[in-house]
């Protein structure tokens, strides 16, 4: 069944004047206009396009990339205000409708949101929220400590930042946890630092324990390449100046630059270390 909101791969039933009519396994048709043809096809060629409804409120493909799909969140642009809602730009042609019932503040031209992607069950449109949390849930949560996620930036609280955790949990980056610039929309890695007895996800943005050891050596490696060999950084740095040239705190600092040091790729002077 060809999903609306979503990629799908479906085969080239026939080419027609206004397009190419792609179908399923179920004999479900639909249209891929011209400007989307590809100069190359052959019939029964399978092709991936993004399914929604036109402006006419007609189901249409594309091979554009929407910047948001079904059921998952993006950080998009209002590009009108309307009658009805704020219509977000998705990297379509057609608009992303937020409804004015749907968004947690008002709206205005030209601002960024994070924005839901949703099919409304009423109007059987795709439809924009960005009352964020009702999409989300931590009940069936099943991560480890450090599992690998994807994060989408939130918002900013007095804790830290609140952060989309692959696409369906709430998790939280402490202040104290963050060592590098981070902004609403930003996507990032983060790794499961704690699973709370309430279900709270706490986040951090490099691996924990042991595991950090290896990525931290690497990225203070990768740095004095970079510096020709040399970082004015060592035991008596402040953790700010640390921070501010390698995004870390200053105790994984001295952890990296141990394994480093062991394995006899540095050497650690009063003025700083230096690549061997």
């Amino acid at each position: 069944m060809i999903e609306l909101g979503n990629y799908n791969t479906l085969k080239v039933l026939r080419s027609t004047s206004i397009g190419l009519f792609l179908g399923d396994d179920e004999g479900t048709e639909i249209l891929l206009p011209n400007k989307y043809v590809p100069e190359d096809f052959e019939i029964d060629q399978e092709m991936e396009v993004f399914c929604y409804l036109d402006n006419a409120e007609r189901p249409i493909s594309t091979t554009l990339k929407p910047k948001i799909i079904r059921n998952g969140f993006a950080h998009l642009k209002v590009v009108e205000v309307g009658a009805y809602g704020a219509f977000m730009d998705w990297g379509l042609e057609k608009h992303l409708l937020v409804p004015f019932r749907e968004q947690s503040q008002r709206m205005e031209e030209g601002n960024t949101y994070i924005v839901h992607c949703y099919m409304d069950e009423e109007s059987m449109r795709l439809t924009g929220s960005s009352r964020v949390d009702k999409f989300l849930s931590n009940e069936n949560v099943a991560y480890q400590q450090n599992d690998e996620v994807d994060l989408l930036v939130h918002r900013k609280t007095p804790l830290g930042w609140e952060v989309i955790v692959d696409n369906r949990h709430k998790g939280l980056i402490f202040d104290s946890d963050i060592f590098k610039p981070v902004n609403v929309g930003d996507y990032l890695k983060g790794f499961i630092k704690n699973v709370r007895d309430d279900k709270k996800l706490d986040i951090s943005l490099q691996p924990i324990g042991a595991k950090m050891l290896e990525p931290t050596a690497k990225m203070i490696l990768d740095k004095l390449v970079q510096n020709e060999g040399f970082l004015p950084l060592h035991d008596k740095s402040s953790p700010d100046e640390i921070m501010s040239t390698l995004h870390m705190s200053k105790k994984a600092f001295k952890k990296g630059a141990g394994i480093l040091y062991r394995q006899r790729k540095i050497n650690i002077q009063e003025d700083g270390i230096y690549l061997l």
